[in-house]
């Protein structure tokens, strides 16, 4: 199956630099990578870094750091460059106001003026008669001329029912409920993730789109954004979420969820971590446990996407780590536990290796 519809597929991965590269994170770039790579296509690392107030110092050197552990590489980046850059998102502001200003010719978009005060009113009004708030209801009759200091909010040109197909869930959809107007552009002259995205992929030539399972919800609302662009929109595909060892809720940093590199001090291999985030949520469709990286890239299909979540299991992290070890030879596991040793050990004549025995 050629699952590019022989289309020159381009993915992208696109964390923020908001603090250290969850595991999750790692699974996404992976199976965006692997798609690229399985299909000829390219694979892009974008970082998008407009919300300031949460940017994390070091954090774009650190995702960086965390993906090349992991064996990934990508064409197109901050660090290496290419022909649709920059790579960073808050440096893409010209082509950013250019959608805008598209969208305000069209008047589907409106500086929107109400202050804080007054859309707490509306909120409130709104749950005590029982019913959503949403902006749509409350768009200004005559908006001023935007200048850039208020936030620059998308105007929904239609309220319908949205239906899309996903690679990995089928066929989806969503009521009219789902769509309202929402910040293109805030008041610091950042845009928000939901518009940068949108026209960063375009620019970039993304085909197909790797990302979590929180994003459905929004999924409506960046249809009718295509539309009013009047662009065709990339390909989604759904992961499944990774589960705690409770199996009720995602992995997060109180559950036990720590940084990639944590897992590189610990000794584990990348190739290991790597083979195990890939069985979360994706087999090959047979009984194989263990692959290289090329290895993935050869059994890799979204057909073997499961829809519902997988759990992160640290014990069937170890087996899979020890299993790799296993491959290695003798002087390849002496460096890979020699960080752990005293410091008088310096070879392997004066020391018996026995790191496979539990």
């Amino acid at each position: 199956m050629n699952e590019s519809n022989n289309e020159r597929v381009v993915t992208r991965f696109a964390p923020s630099p908001t603090g250290f590269m969850h595991v999750g994170g790692v699974r996404t770039a992976l199976f965006a990578w692997l798609f690229a790579r399985k299909n000829g296509g390219k694979f892009i690392l974008r970082i998008e870094d407009t919300d300031k107030k949460r940017e994390v110092e070091g954090s774009i050197d650190h995702i960086i750091k965390s993906l090349k552990w992991v064996g990934l590489d990508w064409d197109e980046g901050p660090d290496v460059g290419g022909p649709n850059g920059p790579y960073i998102q808050s440096q893409r502001s010209e082509s950013h106001l250019k959608y805008a200003q598209i969208l305000i010719d069209k008047a589907l978009a409106y500086a929107y003026p109400s202050p804080d005060e007054e859309l707490e009113a509306f909120r409130k009004k709104a749950e005590i008669e029982k019913r959503p708030f949403l902006y749509r209801d409350h768009r200004p009759e005559n908006p001023p001329v935007w200048d850039g200091t208020k936030p620059l909010r998308f105007k929904v040109p239609e309220i319908k029912t949205y239906e899309w197909f996903d690679l990995v869930r089928g066929n989806l959809s969503a009521g009219p409920e789902a769509l309202d107007d929402f910040v293109l552009i805030k008041s610091d002259g950042y845009p928000t993730y939901n518009f940068a995205h949108i026209v960063d992929d375009l620019d970039m030539g993304v085909t197909h789109i790797f990302r979590t399972d929180e994003f459905i919800s929004s999924t409506p609302k960046y249809l009718s954004l295509y539309e009013a662009l009047e662009i065709q929109r990339p390909h989604i595909a759904i992961l499944p979420p990774i589960m705690g060892d409770d199996k009720k809720k995602k992995l997060g940093k109180r559950d036990g969820a720590k940084d990639a590199l944590d897992y590189k001090a610990e000794g584990y291999l990348p190739e290991a971590l790597v083979n195990f985030l890939a069985f979360i949520g994706w087999n090959p469709g047979d009984e194989r446990e263990i692959f290289t990286l090329a290895e993935l890239v050869d059994a890799f299909s979204i057909d073997h996407i499961h829809k519902s979540g997988g759990i992160f299991n640290v014990e069937k992290l170890d087996w899979v780590n020890k299993e790799h070890i296993k491959r290695l030879n003798q002087a390849e596991q002496f460096i890979l536990v020699q960080q752990f040793m005293p410091e008088s050990v310096t070879n392997l004549d004066n020391y018996n290796l026995n790191i496979l025995e539990d």
